[in-house]
């Protein structure tokens, strides 16, 4: 690279620097935004409003129907029969709940369209120390819409009964180990309990809509079973398909950053015998699936939340609407899919389904065979191979053993560099070899001054007769980069390292913040959020040092212009890191200081003087061309003949 590739490489940087500093909100728009949160909560409020008022003449209602006064209990019946038809009297009643739990989880029931309210996840806390609630509340969106008689039925407006009346059921079973939270193989060898929770829809006896939720020990799975019994009295016959409609607002779980949960929220999905695809990372977004579905999935950074079909499902529309943090702290966003379920027009059916309730812990979704531990990004194609097979396997083996886990990152981070000391070792070997070669490289420059071919046709004979490929010290470095990029997917997804502290970091799954403030500063605030971070400040500075060393060690380049731009790239980093998770830059720390412990090793081992001798005595002896060396001074004698013509 010459100086002025450098120089168009830092021009560009800070073009994007002068780019982000001019596009900042102008005071106009900041008011707009404002203008625009105000109108947002009006509304917001308006609803309330409108919820509170339904609500109270829901409950006026009720009072009535309970208190017996024959003339406003059939004014309310025949009001519910016109909007609901043969279901009238399944829209009045009083909304109960029950709930359904495991180990691992804690689900809430409403008889209100005998759907799941809420559902906690008992081993974890979000980043307040309140308790991870995938979702809850009366905005819920969960239930089949159809029609009946001519009117568009929604069962999520009506009342189920549950069946057997039991308000809490408890599956127990076997104590769990760590580790083996969830695992279906555990579960077969040491089964626990199974219990189900049923609501029934009916219009009439005989005939009705239930839905079945079975739950076992140490699972995070619910099955959830539709079975419809003499509906074909009352679902038009030509309907081919019924709509199973869930949605939600998504809440917040963990501490916000740029880099961190609000980046990695949003609707995924896989196509029956298919890939897996998803809806935008970055912006709100829908779209209408025509093809078989396997399973849907509503994806935060740590927790997800998926609709799997027994078989398939034959389309569905899926959107995901994204909140700005400034806009709404509480939530994410709101996902949202509606969901085709064939339906026959028989007097028996039955639909299966299940849902997953739990952490995007690869092992875990893994199990199930269904691909949903695409859901944990690890990265590009070129880099997921060394997370799939290398650095999770080896994570999850040591943290069987060792509950440290910044203990398991610095072993972690030795077995790796113990892998790469091969290569490391032959970069500074030939690193040796260019610096000794200095001194002949300065006489040819000398030489043939301003002769750009003939000074690079000399060099290339000199790295021949010497036995030296100049791109040695290159090749090993890059063998090293996937590796380097699989931690850098790894580590921000990795629900393992999640509240874990070590040292001063308080969770290793975010930045480690020393130093933080509430304004905002132009340009710095804009890449690296209001705080500081200890570990990326480490980082740093042992990039620094690491560079320092590296650049003495080739120093034979003669490339001042590379120097300069080597010691911007850790201040470059600096910003980009200082808002991912400290275990992350905790990694890279561990990992330059043992790069710089192995070549302060290397440097007292190895002899360059002996290197020297070595490649006098490679010059002495017969020189056979290679093909690629041959190919390069035909190359350069093509670029003389050119020049000579010109001339």
């Amino acid at each position: 690279m010459d100086k002025k590739s450098i120089y168009g490489i830092v021009i560009i940087f800070l073009i994007l620097v002068v780019f982000s500093y001019l596009n900042q909100p102008s005071k106009e728009e900041i008011e707009a935004a404002k203008t625009r949160r105000d109108s947002i909560a009006l509304v917001e409020q308006q609803r309330a409003l409108e919820q509170q008022r339904i609500l109270a003449e829901q409950e006026a209602q009720n009072s009535a129907f309970a208190s017996g006064d024959s003339t406003t209990q059939k004014e309310i019946e025949k009001a519910k029969a016109d909007e609901f038809g043969a279901f009238g009297a399944n829209a009045m009643g009083e909304e109960e709940f029950s709930t359904l739990e495991n180990d691992r989880m804690k689900i809430t029931f409403s008889n209100l369209g005998g759907r799941i309210y809420s559902v906690q996840l008992k081993d974890y806390q979000r980043y307040d120390s309140t308790a991870v609630i995938l979702f809850s509340g009366e905005e819920t969106l969960f239930g089949l819409n159809f029609f009946s008689r001519n009117r568009p039925i929604e069962t999520e407006k009506l009342f189920f009964k549950q069946v057997g009346g039991q308000k809490n059921v408890t599956v127990t079973g076997p104590p769990v180990k760590k580790g083996d939270e969830g695992r279906m193989k555990v579960n077969k060898e040491n089964p626990g309990g199974t219990e189900s929770v049923t609501f029934r829809l009916e219009p009439e006896p005989g005939k009705y809509i239930e839905y079945v939720y079975t739950l076992s020990h140490n699972s995070y799975l619910v099955d959830f079973d539709i079975h419809m019994k003499g509906m074909n009295d009352y679902i038009a016959s030509n309907q081919s398909y019924m709509n199973f409609a869930m949605g939600y607002d998504v809440p917040r779980q963990e501490r916000y950053s740029r880099f961190g949960e609000d980046r990695y929220t949003n609707i995924t999905y896989k196509f029956f015998e298919d890939e897996v695809d998803n809806l935008s990372k970055t912006k709100s977004d829908e779209k209408d699936l025509t093809t078989k579905l396997k399973w849907i999935g509503f994806k935060q950074l740590f927790f997800s939340t998926t609709i799997i079909s027994e078989e398939s499902f034959p389309n569905a529309m899926v959107k995901q609407e994204k909140f700005e943090y400034e806009n709404n702290q509480e939530y994410l966003g709101n996902f949202r899919a509606d969901i085709a379920i064939p339906y026959n027009g028989s007097a028996d059916e039955n639909v299966g389904m299940q849902f997953f309730f739990g952490p995007n812990h690869y092992q875990t979704l893994k199990q199930y065979g269904l691909d949903m531990e695409r859901q944990v990004d690890l990265g590009y194609a070129i880099v997921r191979p060394v997370n799939k097979w290398l650095i999770i396997p080896v994570f999850n083996f040591l943290s069987r053993y060792i509950s440290n886990f910044g203990i398991i990152i610095l072993i972690l981070t030795v077995l790796i560099k113990m892998i790469l000391f091969p290569f490391t070792y032959k970069s500074y070997i030939s690193q040796a070899k260019m610096r000794v070669l200095k001194p002949e490289i300065d006489e040819i420059n000398t030489k043939f001054g301003d002769k750009t071919v003939e000074k690079q046709q000399a060099t290339m004979a000199l790295y021949k007769k010497a036995g030296v490929n100049p791109m040695g010290g290159c090749l090993p470095m890059l063998l090293q980069m996937p590796i380097l990029f699989a931690m850098f997917f790894f580590f921000p997804t990795s629900i393992e390292l999640r509240g874990q502290s070590f040292l001063w970091a308080h969770d290793l799954s975010t930045y480690d913040s020393i130093i933080s403030w509430n304004f905002n500063i132009p340009l710095i605030s804009n890449f690296m959020g209001n705080h500081l971070s200890l570990f990326t400040i480490l980082m740093t500075v042992t990039t620094i040092i690491s560079t320092n060393l590296s650049q003495s060690a080739a120093s034979s380049q003669g490339m001042p212009g590379m120097k300069t731009m080597m010691y911007i790239m850790p201040i470059v980093f600096f910003f980009l890191l200082n808002s991912y998770p400290s275990g992350l830059s905790y990694y890279y720390l561990l990992a330059n200081m043992i790069t710089i412990g192995q070549t302060y090793l290397i440097r007292n081992f190895v002899d360059e003087d002996k290197i020297h001798a070595q490649l006098q005595a490679n010059k002495k002896k017969p020189v056979k061309k290679s093909g690629f060396q041959k190919r390069l001074e035909d190359m350069a004698k093509q670029q003389q003949g050119v020049q000579r013509k010109k001339k």
